[in-house]
């Protein structure tokens, strides 16, 4: 069954003009999220981290969603659907990111495995929505993915991962591309004041009963873990999340996911200017094989 997708109650087709501006602005706010993990996890464990960002987000949205009165599921089964798909694209993503990193796997190999999203994001999306992908796609799939391994390959080292870090890694890839293919289908009204704080309230209950029994939840409160949460939780996790879910709704899952081909490059040239990681003639020609590989895939068919 192919899901079609509306325009959100109340808003016009006149004033979602600034859907062409989404993508890129996703991309760029999405790729921070690996620098806010760099530069605050020395100071918390993944999980205590990501458990002090959750309630944070709780304590920011809640009170919106009250104020500006935003509906709430009707059903058990929908709050149940929304906090699996939040389950997902939060706890199950960043928690095997987060961990994989703290493992010792390098940001670089770990944005090029979950890189693989887009092409079983695509696979999946055919079997399961009967999603139509074009060769035209396929090819753009298949650069973009030739782009995040040449951009990676030519700034990041394996460092001391172990077999932990590459499965908390594929623990993420597999949670985000189930996550957004699962909200797609099961939440396609989901709101996003009520459906994002849902999804992080059951994030948090998750990590407050694992945090307690696999980390010590010792943190240094120093200013540069201060300023990487608040960067994470206003930019990352809501922001960016909720335009997430808004490019969700308004395309195909196909389309949407490769965007997530721009995410390592986006992310090199950041640790460029912030941390002074080299950038590589490789990496360059990469990040532009990236940007071919996703215009193939989001080009909109003629006729």
């Amino acid at each position: 069954m192919t899901h079609t997708l509306e325009t959100p109650k109340g808003v016009s087709p006149e004033s979602s003009s600034w859907i062409k501006f989404a993508p890129a602005t996703f991309v760029g706010l999405w790729a921070t999220g690996f620098i806010g993990g760099k530069l605050g996890l020395p100071y918390a464990e993944p999980l205590t981290f990501l458990l002090i960002r959750f309630i944070a987000v709780l304590l920011i949205l809640v009170p919106i969603a009250y104020f500006m009165k935003a509906p709430w599921p009707a059903r058990r089964v929908d709050y149940a659907h929304t906090a699996v798909a939040g389950l997902l694209l939060h706890a199950g993503y960043l928690g095997g990111v987060f961990s994989a990193i703290h493992h010792g796997m390098s940001a670089g190999v770990v944005s090029l495995i979950v890189g693989l999203q887009p092409v079983l994001t695509a696979i999946l999306a055919a079997v399961w929505f009967k999603d139509k992908v074009t060769r035209i796609q396929w090819i753009g799939l298949t650069l973009g993915f030739i782009g995040v391994a040449l951009v990676v390959s030519g700034k990041s080292s394996l460092g001391n991962a172990d077999i932990a870090s590459y499965a908390l890694a594929l623990l993420a890839l597999l949670s985000i591309t189930f996550g957004t293919l699962y909200q797609k289908r099961f939440c396609p009204n989901l709101n996003l004041l009520s459906g994002t704080a849902i999804q992080f309230a059951a994030c948090a209950l998750l990590y407050l009963l694992l945090a307690p029994n696999l980390e010590t939840m010792q943190v240094q409160w120093t200013g540069q873990f201060i300023f990487a949460l608040s960067w994470l939780v206003i930019v990352l996790s809501i922001a960016s999340i909720m335009l997430l879910y808004m490019l969700i709704r308004r395309g195909a899952a196909t389309r949407v996911t490769s965007l997530f081909y721009m995410v390592p490059p986006a992310t090199a040239v950041m640790a460029w200017l912030i941390f002074g990681e080299s950038m590589t003639g490789w990496a360059l020609i990469g990040m532009a094989i990236c940007g071919l590989g996703v215009l193939l895939v989001v080009r909109q068919p003629k006729g």
